[in-house]
């Protein structure tokens, strides 16, 4: 092992011998191996926990765990004590993503003020598996099929050469000691799901699973390669910058085949996710005039061009406009109203109960979502009722000014609405025991009109 650890950090110049280290060490088997690989290597390095006490006393036990470790090998450890719950309520972000944020934050801290060239985490080829599978569920495309890369920026894999299984059998034969995190065992998450009963199904189908998929990453990366460059030509053909806005030339989409793959990857980097740009290649069909939108832009179908416009310059006639489409995947818009937007597994976390914030069972809901305002005629089941109610009346019942009615607007899912924004959700939507997956929608002031709204500054939201 530990010659086969030396050989793959030469082979893809992951660092130079020369260079400090610094290994971000939680205290599980898979970074203890990692420490003792760097000791028995020779490598000089040092070790970063952090503390983010949201397990109690075991968060404690881990921090004290790794401190020991380090003073029995004799390298320097620091330790950073996170209020993450408050972080993350903070910034509107999830849990999950403050944690990150916070701690590699840190860890430029300590890169900067220690001499340290990397930091390496003890990702390894099942870790690669499990994202590779995560990002095929989600659909993000040839770019989320490259998997997780043994050298991004500062940050450096070099465990990216061998299993889960290889690093257990190491740390038996050395009798090493580490930490067990509980929630690694829950399938309330998807990662220990695709873990815990898919890989475990592939590797028996096939022993070297993870290096099969590996190669085939590896191939696909070079594709990913391939096809960028491909695509950058066509950008810098096709794109042209202008005072009116981006133009895109509507003539040149019938030169290329899939129209649909050609025009979401010039159109991706302005946030339009593929569902949107299906809808505009279909617009070509009808007639000229019709608007899309992603987070940050808007595009109009003119008769000879795409004109694709940010919104924070648009003027205030877009308040003349009826609807607007939500992909999934979009975590922010600022414009007809803010609103910030997160997926989430983590079920048990959510704080319901906020007319400014929707939890919605995700797997109920049709996307693209549609924002727009209230029409006679509307009808929903407020939550906690069973039977449908008009809008107007649960408006009444509400005591809703004119003025607050006008306002207002709302979040459908097909022809339902699942939120009467910043008043009631949608019975159907709720979220209930069987909920797996939820859909975390918050308006940051929803008394506000689109033009006010407009050019906000919104976070996520968990």
């Amino acid at each position: 092992m530990l010659q086969a650890f030396k050989a793959y950090i030469k082979s893809i110049d992951l660092f130079q011998p020369s260079q400090r280290i610094l290994l971000a060490v939680s205290g599980g088997v898979d970074s203890v191996a990692m420490v003792r690989l760097f000791k028995d290597a020779g490598f000089d390095f040092g070790i970063a926990h952090s503390n983010f006490g949201l397990r109690g006393e075991e968060s404690d036990g881990d921090e004290a765990f790794v401190k020991n470790m380090a003073g029995q090998i004799g390298v320097p450890c620091y330790i950073k004590h996170f209020d993450t719950k408050k972080y993350a309520a903070e910034q509107k972000i999830s849990i999950q993503m403050a944690a990150r944020d916070l701690r590699y934050a840190w860890f430029d801290e300590i890169l900067l003020k220690h001499g340290f060239s990397y930091i390496a985490t003890a990702h390894h080829l099942d870790d690669q598996a499990e994202t590779f599978f995560i990002n095929l569920l989600r659909g993000t495309g040839i770019s989320g099929m490259h998997g997780i890369l043994p050298k991004q920026g500062k940050i450096i894999r070099p465990l990216m050469f061998t299993t889960r299984e290889k690093i257990m059998e190491l740390a038996i034969e050395l009798k090493l000691e580490w930490r067990e995190d509980r929630s690694n065992k829950s399938r309330k998450y998807l990662r220990n799901k695709l873990r815990l009963d898919v890989l475990t199904e592939l590797y028996k189908i096939n022993p070297q699973f993870s290096h099969k998929l590996n190669e085939s990453i590896g191939y696909l990366r070079d594709v990913e390669s391939i096809y960028n460059d491909h695509m950058a030509g066509i950008t810098a053909d096709l794109v042209l910058h202008t005072p009116k806005g981006i133009l895109i030339s509507i003539d040149w989409i019938y030169e290329y085949e899939p129209h649909d793959t050609y025009l979401f990857e010039l159109l991706k980097p302005y946030g339009f996710t593929f569902a949107v740009v299906k809808e505009i290649v279909h617009s070509l069909d009808t007639f000229s005039g019709k608007i899309f939108y992603s987070h940050t832009h808007r595009l109009l179908r003119d008769r000879e061009n795409f004109i694709i416009q940010p919104l924070n310059e648009l003027s205030s006639g877009l308040k003349d406009e009826k609807a607007f489409l939500l992909d999934r995947g979009i975590a922010k818009i600022e414009y007809p109203i803010c609103l910030n937007i997160n997926e989430t597994e983590n079920i048990d976390s959510l704080v319901m109960g906020k007319d400014s914030v929707a939890c919605l069972d995700l797997d109920k809901l049709v996307f693209p979502l549609k924002l727009r305002k209230w029409e006679r005629g509307d009808w929903f089941v407020p939550l906690g009722l069973k039977g449908k109610k008009k809008l107007s009346d649960f408006f009444v019942d509400q005591k809703v000014s004119l003025a607050d009615k006008e306002k207002t607007w709302l979040l459908t899912s097909g022809d339902d609405i699942a939120w009467v924004i910043g008043k009631r959700i949608d019975n159907r939507f709720r979220i209930s025991p069987k909920t797996k997956n939820a859909l975390v929608v918050s308006c940051t002031d929803e008394s506000k009109d689109a033009d006010e709204m407009k050019g906000s500054c919104c976070l996520l939201f968990s």
